[in-house]
């Protein structure tokens, strides 16, 4: 019997109770829009046929039918290529202020005066440089994704408990080795939430990000309807983007569980 149990049990995690808190928001949604003949808040069930629209079209045959897969790849692009080029910075440069105290007194002040400047702040500066289209969208969302990186890459290295160290030096290790073999292994967790994070914040600037003429992509597709009074598209791109940065941090966890077995926070 508690073989039996134990599936359900793991069903019951995985899928109903997930599923609960979303399915009473969109009850409460419907009981509140359901006698409205006309309103900028649509409901539930003209945000999901306008899904169907924007999959496959055949319903408005407008601009945005038939454009989802077009809108979700052309962001899905922006967003990794620009978090692997947030990732491929922030990493050694966080290692090395976390490990060097040359580098923590010459580069920390200058990016601990920088990061509360929020990203849409830089939002003219990056038309003005980059111009208008993909590179300042690029930008925008590297930018974002930079900085929970870096912080979390600093805590990780500098959280290193000093005893591997005295550990390793016991074993033989030389002070060449120390980086890769002691801090880089016990950072890695950190790093990983730097990681998951970042990724994360690349999804939340992406719409900022798009604000800068993209022809196509989530963010283009949320504000071309804002301006049309489309609110059923904006909904719909709205949950397109919490989809997709779910799945993309559901992917991080994983490569995470597996790289990090070892590790008490991500076994």
């Amino acid at each position: 019997m508690s073989g039996v149990l134990a599936p359900t049990n793991r069903l019951a995690r995985q899928i109903v109770l997930p599923a609960f808190l979303p399915l009473i928001l969109v009850v409460a949604w419907w009981l509140g829009t359901r006698h409205q003949t006309y309103s900028l808040i649509p409901a539930p069930w003209d945000v999901a046929v306008e899904m169907v629209d924007l999959a496959i079209g055949g319903i408005n045959d407008d601009a945005f039918s038939q454009m989802l897969l077009t809108n979700l790849l052309a962001s899905t692009e922006r967003v990794y290529g620009a978090f692997l080029l947030a990732a491929a910075l922030a990493l050694p440069i966080g290692m090395m202020i976390g490990r060097l105290a040359m580098a923590r007194d010459m580069l920390d002040p200058m990016f601990q005066l920088l990061r509360p400047v929020p990203v849409t702040a830089w939002l003219p500066l990056s038309m003005i440089v980059f111009g208008l289209g993909p590179k300042s969208a690029f930008f925008l969302v590297a930018l974002g994704a930079f900085y929970p990186i870096l912080v979390n890459t600093v805590f990780g290295v500098r959280s290193v408990e000093p005893r591997l160290f005295e550990a390793a030096q016991m074993l033989g290790t030389k002070p060449a080795a120390m980086f890769p073999r002691v801090v880089l292994p016990a950072a890695l967790p950190g790093i990983f939430t730097g990681l998951r994070l970042g990724l994360g914040f690349s999804w939340v600037v992406i719409v900022v990000g798009e604000m800068t003429g993209v022809p196509t992509g989530l963010g283009a597709m949320i504000m071309d309807a804002r301006q049309l009074s489309r609110t059923e598209v904006v909904i719909d791109g709205m949950i397109l983007i919490g989809g997709a940065g779910y799945l993309s941090d559901r992917a991080v966890q994983m490569l995470g569980r597996r790289l990090l077995r070892w590790s008490p926070q991500h076994g």
